[in-house]
């Protein structure tokens, strides 16, 4: 039978690779925003289908959004964080 590793375990290797690693951190922001936009319509107890609605997209520009791994527009952001009851800013890092 076949041992499979745990996530956290290759994760640890493959960052200890200078060239991961610096891919890893560029998309950091990205998997942030994703992170903010799902616990934030769990929190309201929202589907992606309702938050679509509210935000005035479609629910696959919702699962886009949290998947992190797409481009969308600071308008698009807006209007979401908007139907969360949350404004989009820019902070310091």
């Amino acid at each position: 039978m076949r041992k499979f590793q745990k996530f956290s375990d290759v994760k640890k290797i493959a960052l200890k690779d200078p060239a991961v690693k610096a891919a890893y951190d560029a998309l950091e922001p990205e998997y942030r925003l994703a992170k903010s936009i799902i616990e934030a319509r769990l929190a309201k107890k929202l589907t992606q289908e309702q938050l679509a609605k509210h935000a005035g997209v479609s629910q696959t520009v919702i699962a886009r959004l949290e998947s992190g791994t797409n481009n969308p527009t600071i308008a698009t952001v807006s209007r979401v964080a908007g139907a969360l009851g949350k404004e989009l800013k820019l902070v310091s890092a």
